[in-house]
């Protein structure tokens, strides 16, 4: 693999603002896959790629049950930063048979990975290192991963996962970026609109399970 000295490398990005890592990353590697669900901290990753990186392909994953919402923040975002996304979906007859069955309810974990997981697999075969926004305080299982680590094949690089909510609210209007829609409902974290309520961190998410994460990020 490219990380021989993973250890090396997170010292060495840790000491980095984050414009710096996102660059350094981009540079080292050139093709990144850049990922987002364009909830409610996603403005910062896009803003901050938008200005090292510009056009370069943001991947949504277009699971058919987001909230109309989401939606529209993302064709928002896409003209205010000049975005280059891309619509990821999952197979047409296995998403109609999630929602016949109304799988959600039923095996969430399988529902997921149709809608969710399956479509990006696809996607991340033609990459060796892997972009998202995820940011440590948002669960225990986020905060403890670091800002570089590997999976399989591929490199994954959370350039925000040293943050913290203050600082996600200073660099949205430090730069004039607008909130999701349902951040002032009470929504902190937005996926599907069968599995999230309002709710902090992501409390609001398969909140009547002990289900935490969607299988992309294990």
């Amino acid at each position: 693999m490219y990380l021989v000295n993973k250890e090396k490398i997170n010292k060495s990005l840790s000491a980095k603002i984050v414009d710096a890592r996102v660059a350094q990353v981009f540079n080292s590697f050139g093709d990144v896959l850049v990922t987002s669900s364009f909830g409610t901290t996603s403005a910062v990753l896009l803003h901050i790629v938008s200005r090292v990186r510009p056009n370069c392909p943001i991947y949504f994953i277009d699971t058919g049950y987001h909230f109309k919402e989401t939606i529209l923040y993302k064709k928002r975002l896409s003209r205010l930063l000049d975005l280059n996304v891309i619509d990821l979906r999952p197979d047409p007859a296995d998403h109609s048979m999630t929602g016949k069955k109304q799988l959600w309810s039923q095996d969430p974990d399988h529902c997921c990975y149709i809608n969710k997981v399956e479509p990006l697999d696809r996607v991340k075969l033609k990459y060796k290192v892997w972009m998202s926004g995820l940011i440590g305080f948002q669960n225990k299982n986020r905060s403890d991963l670091e800002i570089v680590d590997e999976e399989g094949e591929i490199i994954k690089f959370y350039p925000l996962i040293d943050w913290n909510s203050s600082l996600v609210e200073e660099y949205m209007e430090s730069h004039s970026l607008p909130q999701h829609p349902l951040k002032d409902k009470g929504y902190e974290s937005i996926g599907c609109t069968h599995c999230t309520v309002a709710g902090a961190g992501r409390s609001g998410r398969w909140s009547d399970s002990a289900k935490t994460e969607c299988g992309l990020h294990k």
